[in-house]
Order: C-alpha cells, then sequence, then structure tokens
C-alpha cells in the first residue's frame, strides 16, 4: 500500500496521483477496454516491464521508439542495456509484476539508473481476455500505469533489507533443523526406542547426550539413563525401560545422518548470529542515548527459548529502533526481530496506522454496494509479519494483561480466529505508534480493562433504559 499518496480531504499531495477507491478503479479499468482517451494520464512516461525467468518483454509508448517493444536478457549486461534504452526514450516510471524473484535484479537495476519502479501485484493488473502473451502483458501493464490505476508495493530500504535476509535465512535454518530433529525421532520410534514419550525434547540436553551415547554403541538402557539432566521429571528406571529397543544398522545409520545434519544446523545458525550481531552493531543508533529498559521476567523467560539468538538481540533491536517493543504483551524478542526485518523502523511509509494495518491484510474484507455491506471475504496473506503478528496475539489467552482481558472478551463473543485476527491487528496498531511517534507502551491489567468495560456495559444500559422510558437505579451499598 501506498503510503502517503493524499493528505487532507480533497488534497493531493505534490507529484503523487490521487488515490482511488475499488469501485473508482473498476470504473477506469471499464474505460480503458472501451478505449476511452478522455481518461486523466498520471504517468505520461511510463513503461511496463512482463517479467520472466530467461527473458524480459519491455513496452514504451509507441511516439518514444519505433520499436515500442523489445525484449531483453536477465544477465546483467543486457539489463543495463534495457535502463539506457528506457532512459534514451524519456522513461521516468516503469511498472512490473513481481514474479517469483526474478524481479529484484531488474529493480535493482533500474533503481540504480534513476528510474523510479513500480513493483505491482499480479493479482491487480486483470489479465487481459483471451490468450496471453508476453507482449501484450507488458502492453497492459504500461497502460494501466499511465493512468495510475496501479499501486506501488512496499519496499524497506538498503539497510533493512540486509536484515531481512540475515533474519530470514536464521528462521530458514531453524525449520531446517527442526525437521532433522522430527526425522530423528521417526528413527527412534522404528527401532522402539521411547525417549520422545519421557523427555519433552530431544534436542536439549539430556535427549543430545543419550542420542550421542548410542550413536558410540552404548546399548544399555541404565547407563544410558544415567545421562539424564537433573530437572527431568522422569526417573532413570522410566527412561531406562523406554530405551530398550531393537538396534537396526539401517535405521542407527539414519539416526547418525539426521545427528550430523542438525549439528550442522546449528553451526550454520551460531554463524548466522554472529554475521547479524555485527551488521546490527554497524547500524544507526535511534536510542538518543537512552537506556534499555528494565527487562520484565515476562521478556525474560521469552528471550530464553531454544532457537533464540545468541547474543543480546533485545539489546541490539533498541538501539536501532529507540523503543522496546517488546514492553507490548504478546512481543517477545523473536516477534520484535521479524516486526524489524519486515517493516523497517520508519513508519512513515504508512500515512496512518490504518493503512498499516490494511497493507498487513488484517483489516475487514466488506463487499459494499449500494452503501450497504452484501458480503464478507477473507484476505489471504502469507506476509511473515501477518503470520508473526497472529502467533503473538494467539498467546495472549492466559494473559493477566490488559491485552488478554480484551483478547478473551473478544474470543467468547467473536470465536478465536476472528479474536486473534483482531488482537494482531490491535498489535500492529500500537506497534506503528511507538516506531512511527516513540510512545511508551505501559500496561494496565485486566483489572482495569474490566472496570472500564464494566462503566460501559451500565453507560449502555442506562442509555437503553431511557429510550424504552425506564430508569435504572443502582444499589446503595452499606
Amino acid at each position: 500500500m501506498k503510503a502517503g499518496r493524499q493528505g487532507e480531504k480533497g488534497k493531493v499531495a505534490k507529484g503523487r496521483p490521487p488515490r482511488r477507491n475499488r469501485a473508482q478503479r473498476r470504473e477506469l479499468a471499464r474505460r480503458i477496454h472501451a478505449n476511452d482517451m478522455s481518461l486523466e494520464v498520471v504517468h505520461p512516461d511510463a513503461a511496463g516491464i512482463d517479467i520472466g525467468n530467461e527473458f524480459h518483454y519491455v513496452a514504451v509508448p509507441p511516439s518514444r521508439d519505433a520499436e515500442s517493444v523489445r525484449r531483453f536478457g536477465c544477465v546483467t549486461a543486457e539489463l543495463k542495456e534495457m535502463a539506457a534504452w528506457l532512459l534514451r526514450c524519456g522513461i521516468r516510471t516503469v511498472a512490473m509484476q513481481s514474479t517469483g524473484v526474478y524481479w529484484i535484479a531488474v529493480y535493482d537495476v533500474l533503481e540504480a539508473a534513476g528510474l523510479e519502479v513500480y513493483l505491482v501485484n499480479a493479482r491487480e493488473t486483470k489479465s487481459l481476455p483471451g490468450k496471453k502473451t508476453d507482449v501484450q502483458e507488458c502492453q497492459w501493464l504500461m497502460k494501466l500505469h499511465t493512468y495510475g490505476l496501479l499501486r506501488n508495493s512496499f519496499r524497506p530500504a538498503q539497510e533493512i533489507r540486509t536484515m531481512r535476509t540475515y533474519w530470514r535465512q536464521r528462521k530458514d535454518l531453524v525449520s531446517s533443523a527442526a525437521q532433522y530433529i522430527h526425522r530423528m525421532q521417526k528413527a527412534l520410534t522404528q527401532m522402539n526406542v521411547q525417549l520422545g514419550n519421557v523427555i519433552s525434547d530431544v534436542s536439549g540436553k539430556t535427549g543430545q547426550a543419550i542420542v550421542k551415547a548410542i550413536l558410540t554403541g552404548e546399548r544399555d538402557g541404565r547407563k544410558l539413563a544415567a545421562l539424564r539432566d537433573g530437572r527431568i521429571q522422569a526417573s532413570e528406571e522410566e527412561i531406562a525401560r523406554s530405551l530398550e529397543g531393537n538396534w537396526q544398522e539401517d535405521l542407527l545409520f539414519v539416526l547418525q545422518q539426521e545427528q550430523e545434519g542438525y549439528e550442522f544446523c546449528q553451526k550454520q545458525i551460531a554463524a548466522c548470529d554472529r554475521r547479524l550481531e555485527g551488521y546490527l552493531r554497524g547500524c544507526e543508533d535511534r536510542s538518543q542515548g537512552a537506556g534499555l529498559p528494565e527487562e520484565t521476567r515476562k521478556c525474560r523467560l521469552k528471550r530464553k527459548r531454544g532457537n533464540a539468538p545468541q547474543f543480546h538481540l533485545r539489546e541490539a533491536l533498541f538501539r536501532i529502533t529507540g523503543v522496546d517493543l517488546t514492553r507490548i504483551d504478546g512481543i517477545d524478542v523473536m516477534t520484535a526481530a521479524t516486526v524489524v526485518s519486515e517493516a523497517g523502523c520508519d513508519m512513515s511509509k504508512w500515512a496512518t496506522e490504518s493503512q498499516f494495518v490494511g497493507w498487513l491484510r488484517l483489516c475487514p474484507d466488506n463487499r459494499i454496494s449500494g452503501e450497504k455491506v452484501i458480503g464478507k471475504g477473507h484476505l489471504v496473506t502469507n506476509n511473515r509479519l501477518t503470520v508473526a503478528l497472529k502467533m503473538a496475539a494467539s498467546t495472549l489467552r492466559q494473559s493477566d494483561t490488559y491485552l488478554g482481558a480484551q483478547f478473551r472478551r473478544l474470543k467468547g463473543r467473536l470465536g478465536a480466529p476472528i479474536a486473534i485476527k483482531a488482537m494482531a491487528a490491535r498489535l500492529a496498531r500500537l506497534i506503528y505508534r511507538m516506531l512511527r511517534y516513540g510512545m511508551k507502551y505501559h500496561d494496565r491489567g485486566a483489572e482495569f480493562y474490566e472496570q472500564q468495560y464494566r462503566e460501559r456495559q451500565i453507560v449502555f444500559l442506562k442509555q437503553k433504559a431511557f429510550s424504552l422510558g425506564l430508569q435504572i437505579v443502582e444499589p446503595k451499598i452499606a
């Protein structure tokens, strides 16, 4: 969602096309299909690019070049040739679809050449009727962009994109390590070694000690059980009974392979942590010399999860953002890192917090006709930040905080899915205010929310009784 395209009502930001709602965009699209040339030209120097794996098709207005559609290869030399041709044609802005990861190199080359690049969602371009060709696609993108019918997608600054690369790589490594653990448990179960029934995590201290001992040739259940950590609830006798299995050579080989894969992932995660720590240390300090707020017990427990980074990530995030997002209930340091890596620190990209919620697709999808809501849809998205906020919202169900009480009321009235989405939107608004305006979050507790809700209900009942000609008399407490 393009932020800041329109300021106050009736006023359009200088140099930006006016914002149009869904009905206005449909009407403009209908007039374009009807070849109505009375449309307002918003981007006269526009071009369209159809992105492909091997070739890219580029269309410019026919008046700019005798060959208005050209095909360029995907190598860097041809991409630079594409940028030079667009500049010779007097092109200032280019529209292209976000096709896989093939658009990234084109985007970087065109941006470096000084062109304004619009990265648009393919769902909003409306395919041409009939059989589609690459030439028609790039011409259609150019035409839509000329009349201002395409919205630019959000892309953070290079500083945030670098952090995003490291953070996403780390999450992929954590996911790969989890798959190795699952396959280790499968191999143990096939050998009837019920280790997962007596300890909660095979990747923990006790689980890893037992697995490594098995791979070195130890088969005595009592000796293996003696490796248990003192915090394990199961006794040595129970663990020893669970470790009596049928040791098959082929499954032991699989277990060895999976263990080596898991250890390799752990080394890769540690290397990623070191690179991420060094990069964050070199980022701009926005804390303005303020000290890191005291860490609450809630944040401290969440930071000590098994997959947490091996450095003080909370301190690094506070230094580059200037606020402590973990003060918000439900937002731990991992979710805060996802917020910064996906959306960045500059919330001015979205004019209002409602636009930020809409970009996350956490807003209602109401279909309106005749100023009436005729249907409600479900906004599907694979935005990583949206998923992280929904997971954070789901942890509020047992929280003794203001947000926890609000979540429980919404869950009882609307159901869990809608309550999770609503609270995720609430968390997004709080994050927007903290990053945009530097606000500090202070939790007033569940009791304050319950009292506030009770007072609202009393006011509502009094108004309802007055409309019925009745009066509510509050009992006097002796």
